[in-house]
């Protein structure tokens, strides 16, 4: 469809920007990943890879300019929820791919899952910035 093609050109556009946000590299990736645009998934997925924190046997991505974390024995907290997301979606657009992902890619993948498991809160679930507001 002509919409979607349009679309995707001016995404395309907007990738090709040296000084793109992290977040929005992330959010790129995914939709390359499902417009079948594998070309432009891997080189934003290659991008996000030299920007990537790499700690504690796992990977994620946080926002620039982030203080880095002190390390207290007896207490982790929780990233951000805009960084569980990113991370998440650099997730999804490592597993989007055809033909399947490489033992390489998988490998990759599951130190990033690594991370977002231990983002969980004490009910299984993740902070949000979508979390919608409820009227009693």
């Amino acid at each position: 469809h002509s919409v979607v093609r349009n679309a995707l050109f001016c995404l395309e556009m907007a990738a090709e920007k040296e000084e793109s946000h992290v977040y929005t590299k992330a959010l790129l990736a995914y939709t390359f990943a499902l417009a079948g645009k594998e070309e432009k998934r891997k080189a934003l997925l290659g991008s996000l890879e030299k920007e990537a924190v790499k700690k504690d046997g796992s990977v994620h991505w946080q926002r620039p300019g982030k203080e880095p974390e002190g390390d207290l024995p007896y207490y982790r907290s929780r990233a951000p929820s805009a960084e569980v997301e990113m991370t998440a979606y650099v997730l999804l657009a490592q597993l989007t791919t055809r033909p399947a992902p490489s033992q390489e890619e998988l490998s990759f993948a599951s130190l990033i899952a690594k991370w977002i498991i231990r983002q969980q809160n004490p009910s299984g679930g993740f902070s949000s910035t979508q979390v919608s507001c409820f009227l009693p």
